[in-house]
């Protein structure tokens, strides 16, 4: 994995890290309820480890569990907006 930007450059030390105060974060624990988010710059915190999201890549809502590996990384950075392209013969020629 590559180092988070947040690590690299962008935000001031002081302001700390940008993370959103999600409502249902204990049910989320408790019941292993995903979490509905589209805040894909959401810094992800130590406390959201094993937690599941549905996190938007801009058409629909993609799945992403948190593992100790992603702490300090962004959410947006495990749902990959872009699709592979793949190239297909057409059957007319």
């Amino acid at each position: 994995m590559q180092p988070s930007l947040v690590l690299r450059s962008g935000r001031s030390a002081w302001k700390g890290p940008y993370f959103v105060a999600f409502p249902n974060l204990k049910q989320a624990l408790e019941d292993h309820v995903p979490i509905r988010t589209q805040e894909r710059s959401c810094t992800i915190l130590p406390n959201f480890v094993g937690i599941r999201f549905m996190v938007h890549n801009g058409k629909d809502y993609i799945p992403v569990t948190v593992t100790q590996d992603m702490v300090g990384h962004k959410l947006g950075e495990f749902a990959h907006t872009k699709k592979r392209f793949v190239y297909r013969m057409t059957k007319n020629r």
